[in-house]
């Protein structure tokens, strides 16, 4: 299967060229950076990308897509197809399922879960516990990315709070570790005073009032110690604070992720979104929003990712105490990003950047997360300026609602490819596609 796409503006590596793009084979054979129209290869399916931009699919580190354990809220499928029709090209799924992922058998059985379903390509950490060191240790770097660690509780509870085991994980995990930085002790300090104030029945702006940015502060300062003095590769999940923001700086060797929760809401949300915008870490102020936004800017956050994190309406209905944190986002997550552009917030090469190149260096994915020859074509084609409102009734996530309802953005994904072959075209899945396993340079 051959792919000629023609006359697009290619966003690479900090570039912006009109060019054209032959794929065959599910990789890309050849670049050409002319604004003249090479001979095209006998055989091709021709598209013609004229005012439309051209971008590495996006590889999204942060996901939750629920299975096994929580298969009414999104699986694997639905999820991936949602993920596709934003462009996404490659997801890594998190461990906080039932049962937890914190075995490398585990581990293998959702890897064969997803060959047979996902759309997309596909890795999934390995989640620490308190007395799992032995799994991560036994981790082949070439298959598996990451571990990931709650030093905060969430949903499915895999809270590891035994300081010599986080020492450990940091001293002898072959992998980079991802790590959810709240204080528990702080949260729960926080929460039984508010409920001593309130009653249960809390309201929803009392979230960043619980989950606080002192709690995140005091839990990414304490990580950081702990990662320099082990030299561990450690990557800070879904930064929310300026505090935070001031830990990070560019090339350092501890790095930070930061969510698009984070960087669209602020806590002006909780009055119309209530529960449908509770997530772990909460939303906080406009001042946060912006220095992580600055941060993005300046390097100092060096991924963006999602946190995709669907629920059912009903669930997210309940009372706060019962109301479960999180939300979904794959699906719109390149779409607000460019939007952000459009505010001049952003520019496109630094979206590409954070949501595609810099995924791929850090967790040193195989062949993927750039415009080359030779590399995968994993591609997501945009128009930038074509109006459309985002509603409930495009969800594709099988939770069927977003938090992004009412929003109207401009750059809207027409194509995505996922090793060379159309998994997403104006508007239609394919459902034939699958990807592959994620590989990494051991």
């Amino acid at each position: 299967m051959s792919f000629f796409i023609r006359n697009a503006t290619i966003i690479n590596e900090g570039l912006g060229v009109q060019g054209s793009l032959f794929i065959s084979g599910g990789i890309i054979q050849r670049i050409y950076l002319s604004p003249e129209l090479p001979e095209i290869p006998a055989g091709s399916t021709v598209i013609d990308a004229t005012g439309q931009w051209l971008l590495p699919g996006v590889i999204d580190t942060h996901v939750h897509f629920r299975e096994p354990g929580a298969t009414h809220k999104a699986c694997i499928a639905s999820e991936t197809r949602a993920a596709a029709a934003g462009g996404v090209t490659s997801f890594i799924d998190m461990p906080n399922n039932t049962p937890a992922t914190a075995t490398l058998d585990l581990l293998e059985e959702k890897c064969r879960r997803a060959a047979a379903v996902s759309l997309l390509n596909y890795s999934f950490y390995l989640g620490a516990t308190n007395d799992n060191l032995a799994e991560i240790k036994h981790i082949n770097p070439a298959e598996v990315g990451g571990v990931k660690l709650f030093l905060g509780s969430s949903t499915g509870n895999m809270l590891v709070d035994d300081e010599k085991t986080i020492a450990a994980i940091f001293a002898e995990s072959p992998v980079l570790t991802a790590v959810h930085c709240e204080d528990d002790r702080l949260i729960r300090r926080n929460l039984t005073a508010l409920v001593a104030r309130y009653g249960e029945a809390l309201p929803a702006g009392m979230h960043p009032h619980i989950r606080t940015a002192a709690a995140c502060l005091r839990s990414a300062e304490r990580v950081m110690t702990l990662a320099l003095k082990y030299r561990a590769a450690v990557h800070v999940l879904h930064v929310t604070t300026a505090q935070e923001c001031a830990l990070f700086s560019p090339g350092a060797a501890i790095t930070a992720e930061a969510c698009i929760p984070h960087l669209w809401f602020d806590d002006s949300a909780y009055a119309q979104g209530q529960h449908f915008v509770k997530c772990n870490p909460a939303v906080k102020t406009a001042a946060d929003r912006e220095a992580l936004r600055h941060a993005v800017t300046n390097g100092g956050i060096t991924t963006i990712a999602t946190d995709h994190a669907p629920h059912t309406r009903s669930e997210k209905q309940q009372p706060y105490l019962q109301a479960p944190a999180g939300m979904p986002s794959v699906q719109y997550a390149l779409p607000l990003m460019l939007e952000l552009c459009r505010e001049k917030i952003f520019t496109p090469g630094m979206v590409v950047e954070r949501m595609c190149h810099a995924p791929a260096k850090l967790f040193k994915i195989v062949r993927r997360g750039f415009i080359r020859e030779g590399y995968y074509a994993d591609l997501a084609l945009v128009h930038p300026d074509r109006e459309w409102r985002i509603t409930d009734a495009t969800v594709l996530s099988k939770c069927g609602w977003t938090p992004y309802a009412g929003t109207t953005v401009h750059a809207q994904v027409t194509h995505t490819f996922v090793n060379g072959v159309p998994v997403f075209v104006n508007g239609k899945i394919n459902d034939s596609v699958r990807g592959q396993r994620l590989l990494f340079t051991a």
